[in-house]
C-alpha cells in the first residue's frame, strides 16, 4: 500500500479520534453521571495520540530523519505533545475537565495541518541545506516541547479566568502546595456555578427554605474554590516546566545558527518573537515566586503568553520572510 495514502488515511483517523473525544469531553460536562462518556472520550483521545504517534514514526522511517523538517510536522509532533500531557495530568488528577480544555487545540492543530497547508508540505521531502545538521533534533524538539507544556499551563490560566469571572479569588496555600490532588470529578458540578456572591445572595432571599440552599451554594463554593485553586497551581507547574525548555531551545538555535549562518542572533522575526515569549514567561514566573502573585494577575499574563507562543510558533510563519522562511510555503 502507499505510504502516502498510509499516512493521509493516519492524519484522517486522528482528526476524527480527537473530534470524538473533543464532542464527549464537552458532554461529560454536561451529563456528568455518565461515566460510559467518560470512558469513550479517554478511549478517543488514547487512539488518537497513538495514531499520531504511528504517522510521525512512518515518515521517520520513511524520511530518515526526525519529522519536524517544516510547519506540517512540527504541528502534528505539537498535537501529539499535547494529547500525550492531557493524558497524563488526566490520569493523575482524575478529572474530566483536561479533556475539555486540551482536546479542542488539538483537535484544531490536527485539522489545521491537515487542510489548510500546502499538500506539498504534507509530504516527506528531502531537508535542505540549512536543516542537515545534528541540531534539527535537539533545537526543534525542545522548543515544541516547550510549546507543549507552556500552552497547556496558559489554558488553564484562561480557563481559571474564565471559571473566575475575572473576580480576584484567595488562592489557599503557596504556589507549590499539593491541592491539585483536589482536582475531582465532583468539582466538574462547579462550572455550572454563578461565583459573584451577591447572585448567590439574591438566591438565598428568593427561597423560602434557607436551610435547604444554604449547604448546596457552600458545597459548590467549596468545590468551585478546589478546582481555582487546582487550575492555578496546574498552570503555575507546567510554566515553570515549559520555561526551561524554551530557553534551552533559544540557546540551543542561537548555536546552531552561528554554524550554519555564521550569527548567533539576527533578529529574524521567528528570533524576535521567541525572545518575547522568553520575557513574558520570566515575567510570570518572576511575579510568582519573588512578588507571590497568585490567582488572577498571573492569570493574566499567562494568557498573553498564549497568544504570544502561537504568534511565535505560527504568526511569523505566514510572513514567509526571514531565516526561518522554509517552515510556510506560499
Amino acid at each position: 500500500m502507499d505510504s502516502l495514502y498510509i499516512q493521509n488515511s493516519a492524519q484522517n483517523f486522528a482528526f476524527l479520534s480527537f473530534m470524538v473525544g473533543m464532542i464527549f469531553a464537552w458532554a461529560s460536562l454536561v451529563f456528568i453521571s455518565k461515566k460510559f462518556i467518560l470512558k469513550i472520550e479517554s478511549a478517543a483521545n488514547i487512539i488518537g495520540c497513538v495514531t499520531l504517534a504511528g504517522l510521525l514514526t512512518e515518515r521517520w522511517i520513511e524520511a530518515h530523519y526526525f519529522p519536524i523538517s517544516n510547519l506540517y510536522e512540527s504541528m502534528l509532533f505539537l498535537a501529539w505533545g499535547l494529547s500525550f500531557g492531557s493524558l497524563i495530568i488526566k490520569n493523575t488528577l482524575k478529572t474530566r475537565l483536561i479533556g475539555a480544555i486540551v482536546t479542542p487545540i488539538v483537535t484544531s492543530i490536527v485539522a489545521f495541518a491537515s487542510l489548510i497547508l500546502p499538500e506539498d508540505m504534507q509530504q516527506p521531502i528531502p531537508l535542505i541545506p540549512a536543516l542537515k545538521s545534528n541540531w534539527l533534533l535537539m533545537h526543534v524538539s525542545v522548543m515544541m516541547i516547550s510549546y507543549a507544556t507552556l500552552l497547556i499551563g496558559c489554558l488553564f490560566a484562561i480557563a481559571f479566568l474564565i471559571m473566575s469571572q475575572g473576580k480576584d479569588i484567595t488562592i489557599q496555600g503557596g504556589s507549590l502546595n499539593q491541592n491539585i490532588g483536589n482536582i475531582g470529578q465532583e468539582s466538574a458540578n462547579a462550572i455550572v456555578v454563578n461565583f459573584q456572591s451577591d447572585k448567590v445572595g439574591d438566591s438565598i432571599l428568593e427561597t423560602s427554605d434557607v436551610s435547604k440552599i444554604l449547604p448546596n451554594v457552600v458545597e459548590s463554593n467549596k468545590n468551585l474554590m478546589n478546582l481555582l485553586e487546582g487550575f492555578d497551581n496546574i498552570s503555575y507547574r507546567f510554566i515553570g516546566l515549559g520555561f526551561p525548555f524554551l530557553t534551552l531551545g533559544i540557546i540551543s538555535g542561537a548555536v546552531w545558527a552561528n554554524q550554519a549562518w555564521g550569527s548567533y542572533w539576527s533578529w529574524d522575526p521567528k528570533e524576535t518573537w521567541a525572545l518575547i515569549a522568553w520575557i513574558v514567561f520570566a515575567v510570570y514566573l518572576h511575579t510568582r515566586i519573588t512578588k507571590s502573585w497568585q490567582g488572577k494577575r498571573p492569570a493574566y499574563i499567562a494568557t498573553l503568553g498564549f497568544f504570544t507562543v502561537w504568534i511565535c510558533y505560527l504568526g511569523v510563519n505566514f510572513l514567509g520572510k526571514g531565516l526561518h522562511s522554509y517552515g510556510w510555503v506560499l
